[in-house]
């Protein structure tokens, strides 16, 4: 890796249980998902709150149904039987359709919650080029699995243990009540003793299942980002035949991941082995607590056919209520997973408003007075160039007004979080019609340069200043690592420019087609057509040069200002940069270019040299072919 792509990516050390830190983030989260009182889906939340107390009651009568069958069958009353039968019927009918919509609300829940975070995270994500920072110097691993896997886990744990944690205070409170008025103070207090038992063994089974579900997404999003990057580059490995090496380290992520996952199987036995515990013990404990008064002779006023009612609608209230406590430590091993992914989203969250701020504080921009691309200078020399200048020239430069488009002021810079500086106290203008050449060696901070002057990083002293609008008709970047989006062939050409209005399609269809004719890629128009959604990888359809003719295209296309060319011209050939380059100057385009190539100094009025250990010499170029015309 090259001295300025060098950075270290902090690993998170803290270990992440559900603790003080997950109930903040997730309150965080609660304000997304919920960001009013009147939004819809609290609306939704409510509905499906009153249809799951809904849910209760029916379900509490369905419960007396056996008892009531039983005192029919010891009565042999056939018209009670209809009866019983008839609102058997009722009941059924109704739990079939409460639970039906129960699951559609909460199905229609989750997918609100997952767009609502995920809008929030987009908004964060793409500001000011946040993207770019988090993935290559941020602090959190895999934010795209975050946002696209881990957002959409959330929320469906979220979904399915939102409604039983609302309901449970409602319907534990109810059969309370109930067990209260069947097996006196004892009952509720042998239930309630089970539950704080289970909850506390539960808390202390649930912390390192959150630790390691966090991890182990981690290690879903190495082992996912590795298939990725085959995929991307699978053309450049197989030159190398790498197959066999690739196979190995895909492999060895995979190992890594499954090691993991092996790890929370591990964790997750015993917090299983205690739910079911629960879940069956429960089960006797309604008969353990009712032996209690049937043997202490409160029901020995009964007959036969009222006792079994009696034990009937009994143990089922106080089954019920233990099911209640027993449904919240089921719910254990789901909430551990919402935590681990709530663990996730959170940092990321707090990652991207971190970077927000920052980038925030160090950026610069200066409005002024519109500038125009008719404008016309000749060549301007700065001060920088000492007094020994031409005197015709310093007549020019004094007779023909400046127009400036970025001030680049006493700026020092190096890879972020590293300490290297590449280049001190660098002071220069872009000004229009002047082009700057960018040299020095492999690594001496020629990208990085523009990376600063992009503002993807920061300056550690110093600052730049626009004076032009950073839209794509007034400054464009062309990376050295061409850019195309999915979508149709205009707008690859139109990009960063979302759509075009109608009015001016037609006029824009003759300008493209010059431009694809000028630089030889009618042929991919032939293919595609201008407007046809395709669903390949144009990274996997165009070759390197065509790449960069096809940026060229975008950039004709714009006619900014300024463009700063990052090695635009380095995969085509020395006649086809020089048609680039002239025609830059017959639409006005003021360029900044980074590039090796010696042919390059003759399109350029200005050498700006870095020689990678903080030093730079600016000077003029004498041999271009503006010279004869322009001075």
């Amino acid at each position: 890796m090259s001295q300025e792509r060098s950075a270290f990516r902090h690993k998170n050390k803290t270990k992440l249980e559900f603790d003080l830190v997950f109930f903040k983030r997730f309150l965080k989260l609660a304000t997304v998902v919920f960001p009013k009182w009147t939004s819809g889906n609290v609306l939704l939340c409510i509905l499906l709150l009153c249809l799951g107390l809904l849910k209760e009651v029916v379900v509490f009568n369905i419960g007396y149904i056996p008892s009531k069958y039983y005192k029919v069958f010891g009565t042999k009353d056939s018209n009670d039987f209809k009866g019983v039968t008839i609102l058997a019927a009722i009941l059924i009918l109704s739990i079939s359709f409460i639970k039906s919509t129960v699951s559609y609300i909460t199905s229609l829940l989750e997918i609100i919650w997952r767009a609502n975070i995920t809008y929030s995270l987009h908004r964060l994500y793409f500001k000011d080029a946040v993207y770019y920072n988090i993935n290559c110097f941020g602090k959190v691993d895999n934010p795209d699995q975050r946002i696209t896997q881990d957002v959409e886990r959330f929320c469906y744990y979220l979904s399915t243990v939102f409604a039983p944690l609302i309901i449970a205070p409602f319907t534990i409170g109810y059969y309370l009540y109930k067990t209260v008025q069947s097996t006196t103070y004892l009952g509720p207090v042998g239930v309630i003793s089970f539950f704080i038992v289970a909850t506390i063994i539960n808390k202390i089974l649930m912390s390192p299942v959150v630790n390691l579900v966090f991890k182990k997404k981690e290690k879903e999003g190495n082992f996912r980002f590795k298939h990725m990057q085959i995929r991307m580059y699978s053309e450049s490995a197989a030159f190398y035949k790498s197959g066999h090496i690739e196979k190995n380290k895909t492999n060895n992520q995979l190992l890594s991941l499954l090691k993991m996952s092996q790890k929370l199987v591990l964790r997750e036995y015993p917090l299983n082995f205690f739910i079911n515990l629960s879940d069956y013990f429960g089960s006797v404990l309604s008969y353990l607590l009712l032996a209690i008064p049937i043997f202490g002779g409160s029901f020995d006023s009964m007959s036969s056919i009222e006792l079994s009612a009696k034990i009937s609608s009994t143990s089922f209230v106080i089954m019920y209520l233990i099911n209640n406590f027993t449904k919240l430590i089921d719910l254990a091993a789901d909430v551990a997973r919402m935590a681990g992914n709530a663990h996730r989203i959170g940092e990321i969250m707090e990652e991207l408003g971190k970077i927000k701020a920052e980038k925030e504080t160090t950026y610069h921009f200066i409005e002024n007075e519109s500038i125009t691309r008719d404008t016309q200078c000749q060549i301007l020399v700065d001060s920088y160039f000492g007094e020994d200048n031409d005197s015709d020239r310093q007549i020019a430069v004094n007779e023909t007004r400046r127009q400036k488009a970025v001030t680049v002021d006493n700026l020092t810079y190096g890879p972020p979080q590293c300490r290297d500086i590449l280049c001190r106290n660098l002071k220069f203008n872009v000004e229009l019609n002047t082009n700057i050449l960018i040299t020095g060696d492999s690594g001496c901070g020629k990208s990085s340069l523009l990376r600063v002057l992009a503002n993807l990083w920061p300056s550690v002293t110093g600052k730049v200043k626009y004076h032009i609008p950073e839209r794509p008709h007034h400054m464009l970047f062309l990376p050295q690592k061409p850019y195309f989006t999915n979508g149709s062939l205009r707008q690859q050409i139109i990009f960063p420019i979302e759509d075009v209005e109608p009015p001016v399609v037609s006029i824009d269809e003759d300008r493209i087609h010059q431009y694809l004719e000028f630089v030889g890629l009618t042929n991919i128009l032939d293919r595609v057509g201008m407007d046809t959604e395709t669903d390949w990888n144009w990274y996997d359809e165009l070759s390197p040069g065509e790449m960069q003719r096809l940026s060229f295209v975008r950039l004709f296309y714009h006619q900014p200002n300024v463009a700063a060319l990052d090695e635009a011209t380095s995969q085509i050939g020395l006649e086809a940069e020089q048609k680039m380059y002239l025609k830059c100057k017959e639409l006005g385009i003021t360029l900044v270019s980074v590039g090796h190539r010696e042919s390059l100094r003759q399109f350029h009025h200005i050498e700006l040299h870095l020689d990678g250990k903080g030093a730079w010499t600016l000077q003029p170029i004498t041999d271009n072919i503006y010279t004869q015309r322009d001075v």
